[in-house]
């Protein structure tokens, strides 16, 4: 049996309802993981997914900003919601699926625009976020797969241009250490970079400052798949869908597949 989980920043799941139909027409995964929703629970368009057989809808909203969400064809049991930003923002939803695996979907703060905590208070909420998720990564004593936009892009490959951007939130020193020290707290498979290994191309993310994204191509990977040691062998394959950019009204953000034998 093979279960295909898929991850999307969509930065607006309402305004964007016709390329999400789109996508899971098209790929047809069994779960889809989005974060941005933008939308508190009680306006959530569950509707459109339910009328594609994702009957299955668990959701954590907030108005205006933030806001995460689970969507899947196979039965799933809301797990958790935990505050890594402790100050009540809606920024993850965990779930169980029916083989007991957890499966954690995490939409990390951006950080802001100085690497300073000090001068940047933004930067400090998200390195304090990435540390409580490696206190949690810790402490973890059960299959689990974390996926989402984690807001870094750890190697030098991960981004269009290292030394450009060796200074700027989301691949300055700081950001990458501390989310290797959360990947070593579990001992977390990377699975993007598993089936795509360094250098190999895998952005998932491209400014809307570009007037032709493709053409520039100022890539980042931000959006990432992780799973525990005890199934990360079960991962078959993994892939990105960047031609999902270059759809109408795109999210800066394109979806990651991963199928797992389970």
């Amino acid at each position: 049996m093979t279960t295909t989980i898929a991850s999307w920043n969509i930065n607006s799941v309402r305004f964007r309802i016709d390329i999400v139909q789109q996508f899971l027409r098209e790929e047809s995964p069994d779960i889809l993981c989005l974060q941005e929703t933008k939308v508190i629970d009680g306006d959530f368009p569950a509707a459109p997914f339910r009328a594609l057989g994702y009957d299955h809808v668990i959701i954590h909203g907030q108005r205006m900003h933030h806001g995460v969400a689970i969507i899947s064809r196979v039965p799933i049991v809301e797990d958790d919601r935990l505050d890594w930003q402790a100050n009540g923002e809606a920024r993850h939803v965990g779930v169980r699926l029916p083989n007991g695996v957890r499966l954690e979907n995490v939409y990390v703060p951006a950080g802001g625009d100085v690497p300073d905590r000090e001068v940047n208070p933004k930067f400090g909420q998200k390195l304090d976020f990435i540390q409580r998720m490696t206190d949690w990564s810790a402490a973890l004593d059960m299959p689990t797969i974390l996926t989402g936009d984690f807001n870094i892009a750890p190697l030098e490959c991960d981004v269009w241009s290292h030394k450009q951007l060796i200074d700027v939130v989301s691949h300055t020193p700081i950001e990458i250490e501390a989310l290797a020290r959360m990947q070593a707290a579990h001992g977390w498979v990377d699975l993007g970079r598993r089936f795509i290994p360094a250098p190999g191309r895998c952005f998932t993310w491209w400014s809307y400052r570009a007037k032709d994204w493709e053409a520039s191509d100022r890539g980042r990977r931000l959006d990432h798949m992780w799973a525990s040691p005890a199934i990360a062998d079960t991962a078959r394959a993994h892939r990105v869908c960047e031609p999902c950019r270059s759809w109408l009204k795109p999210s800066d953000h394109v979806p990651i597949v991963t199928e797992f034998d389970f």
